[in-house]
C-alpha cells in the first residue's frame, strides 16, 4: 500500500519499492524520526495515535494531490501509531520522479500536508512530565492551508 497507518516500524527500503518505475530519475526519501528533545526539555519517548480512516482518506488525498501539482511523481507516505521511542521512525515518504526537483518538492510538500490535515496526535513524555502536542488543524479543503504548504515546499 503506497499510504498506510502502522503500528509496525517504518522502512524506507520496502517504501521505495513501492514507488519505483522505469525512467524515473531519481528517487527522495524522507524519514521523520523521533528525538530526544522539545521545547528545552529532554524527551523519552512519543505516543501517537490516529483515527485511521480518516487519516488513511488523508494521506490518499495528499499523494493525489502531490500527482496532481507534479505529474510523474510516484509518493508513498506511511506514519506510525503507538509508542515510538527517541531514534524510531514516525513518518516515511518516497518520492520518484524522471527529475530530481519534482521528487524533492512533492516529498517536502506531503510532510507539510501531514503536519496540517492528518488527524493524528502525539502525546509526548519527558522527563518530569507529559503533554499532547497539537495535531492537525487545518481543514483539508482550505485552500489558503494548502497554499502555504505549496509555498514552504517550492523554498
Amino acid at each position: 500500500m503506497r499510504t498506510a497507518i502502522t503500528g509496525s516500524p517504518l522502512d524506507v527500503a520496502d517504501l521505495t519499492k513501492l514507488i519505483e518505475a522505469a525512467g524515473h530519475g531519481a528517487v527522495v526519501a524522507f524519514v521523520g524520526l523521533v528525538r530526544d528533545h522539545n521545547q528545552g526539555r529532554h524527551v523519552t519517548h512519543l505516543v501517537y495515535e490516529a483515527y485511521e480512516p480518516l487519516a488513511v482518506k488523508a494521506l490518499d488525498r495528499i499523494v493525489s494531490e502531490a500527482q496532481a501539482e507534479w505529474p510523474g511523481v510516484q509518493l508513498a507516505l506511511h506514519h506510525r501509531i503507538g509508542r515510538l521511542d527517541v531514534g524510531e521512525a514516525s513518518v516515511a515518504i518516497a518520492a520518484a520522479s524522471p527529475h530530481r526537483a519534482d521528487a524533492f518538492v512533492a516529498a517536502r510538500y506531503a510532510i507539510e500536508r501531514v503536519k496540517q490535515i492528518v488527524p493524528i496526535w502525539k502525546h509526548e513524555y519527558f522527563d518530569g512530565g507529559d503533554s499532547w502536542i497539537e495535531g492537525a488543524t487545518a481543514d483539508p479543503d482550505n485552500a489558503e492551508a494548502r497554499e502555504r504548504a505549496l509555498r514552504v515546499a517550492c523554498t
